[in-house]
């Protein structure tokens, strides 16, 4: 099987390119994957059929028209798309309703997953404290224990506050790029040490579960 993942940063893409194979398997043998980063979420459009601007990258804005190509390109072909975003603060049971409505609108509509990381992707990454620890051995353990897994707490400032010098307060005053770098590198740093099966994040294991159950043979 195929899968093609659209995600909405460039720091989610390297986090999957380890994660992904640790689900399936190395590539090709026999599955295959590939991986697209957008340059932010957006919004999905209020009228599906407008075409959105290709060259802005942005995710829920292009999915639509992502998932009408798909759709037909994938025809009869063992292949699923699988979406992944962050919630952030939106309602998950109303987010999740709007983008089953627009994969309803496809003619033909594509096998999806639609994942969502509650509420950010670095609750993935704090899903397995054993892995952070393995990356950043001099970790504020203290900032650890406070963390209720997949709550909405302003997500990736507390891992900032657990693993960078200074906290999320330090990353805050530079602004981006050095917040996006930071957040690239511990999607390079902190997955290759993480375990698919003892990740505490309900969010990661929905994600993993529902690739897993989609692979030909798999229960």
């Amino acid at each position: 099987m195929h899968l093609e993942i659209l995600v909405e940063d460039q720091s989610g893409k390297i986090a999957l390119e380890t994660i992904i194979p640790k689900i399936v398997g190395p590539q090709g043998t026999p599955h295959t994957w590939k991986i697209t980063a957008y340059k932010g979420i957006g919004g999905l459009p209020k009228d599906l059929g407008k075409q959105k601007d290709p060259r802005k990258r942005i995710l829920l804005d292009r999915l639509p028209a992502l998932l009408r190509g798909y759709g037909k390109a994938f025809r009869g072909y063992p292949a699923l798309v699988i979406v992944v975003c962050d919630l952030d603060r939106r309602d998950e049971s109303a987010f999740r309703a709007e983008l089953e409505a627009v994969w309803q609108d496809c003619d033909p509509h594509p096998p999806t997953l639609f994942c969502l990381a509650i509420e950010e992707g670095e609750a993935w990454l704090l899903g397995d404290r054993e892995a952070v620890l393995a990356a950043y051995p001099e970790a504020r353990t203290g900032v650890l224990d406070a963390y209720q897994q997949d709550s909405v707490c302003g997500t990736w400032e507390l891992l900032a506050d657990a693993i960078h010098p200074g906290g999320a307060a330090a990353l805050k005053r530079l602004g981006f790029p050095p917040t996006g770098e930071a957040k690239c590198a511990w999607a390079r740093t902190i997955p290759p040490h993480m375990d698919m099966d003892r990740n505490r994040s309900p969010s990661f294991c929905r994600f993993r579960d529902g690739i897993r159950h989609s692979l030909p043979g798999d229960p």
